[in-house]
């Protein structure tokens, strides 16, 4: 079983050092083995080139079982192998996982990832979801899934639906929350790099906290 072997793998590579930093590092939210990023991902290719056909066939189902772990690691998988798994094959029962995954073992490491890689590619894929999508997630009380309806479009490019963008970042623009006004300068600041003078005109006409303002425009000449 993939899940049972990937954990076994984490196991004999567990470094209690790097786990008592990672831990501390993620304000002692969830658990760590101690495995960094890029050796992480070297077990985890090992690990799923032994089963993969096992993973591409419950995938759905894997990534509950991950996420129910108490170890951060497993998180990561969890949302790295659904994306590998169902780029190209995703359906649209599939916002209940991707919403399942945000608002689950929620923190920054995980749902910029989600929100990107899989809220945006989702969103691609199904654009008349787009609207509704955005207006429950827009209205939810959860801090996560609101960050998640800004910053879907990161890596969109010219492809960036800028009505969208802009509305977003002015509908949680007086948040007080850290996590927003974070949100909305890192999309204002990744779409500059493809209109710049868009997002300065939005920025000078629009009364953005001075941190959204201020990430919004570092790199514009």
């Amino acid at each position: 079983m993939f899940y049972d072997a990937l954990a076994l793998k984490f196991q004999e590579h567990a470094n209690a050092e790097n786990a008592f930093h990672m831990k501390a590092y993620m304000r002692n939210k969830f658990e760590f083995y101690g495995i960094k990023a890029g050796l992480r991902r070297q077990l985890m290719n090992g690990v799923f080139s032994l089963h993969n056909e096992e993973v591409k066939s419950t995938i759905r189902k894997l990534v509950y079982h991950l996420y129910d772990s108490a170890y951060r690691e497993m998180h990561l998988c969890a949302m790295e192998l659904f994306q590998r798994t169902t780029k190209r094959s995703m359906i649209e029962e599939d916002l209940e996982i991707i919403e399942y995954l945000i608002v689950t073992n929620s923190w920054w490491d995980t749902v910029d990832y989600i929100a990107k890689q899989l809220l945006g590619q989702y969103l691609k894929l199904f654009p008349d979801k787009r609207t509704s999508v955005l207006s429950t997630f827009s209205s939810s009380p959860d801090l996560w899934l609101n960050r998640s309806t800004i910053l879907f479009q990161l890596g969109y490019k010219d492809q960036t639906d800028e009505k969208i963008l802009f509305k977003q970042c002015s509908k949680f623009k007086d948040s007080k929350e850290f996590f927003l006004q974070k949100a909305i300068g890192w999309a204002l600041r990744e779409y500059a790099k493809t209109n710049p003078k868009a997002v300065l005109n939005f920025v000078n006409s629009t009364q953005l906290k001075s941190l959204s303002r201020r990430e919004a425009i570092r790199n514009i000449a």
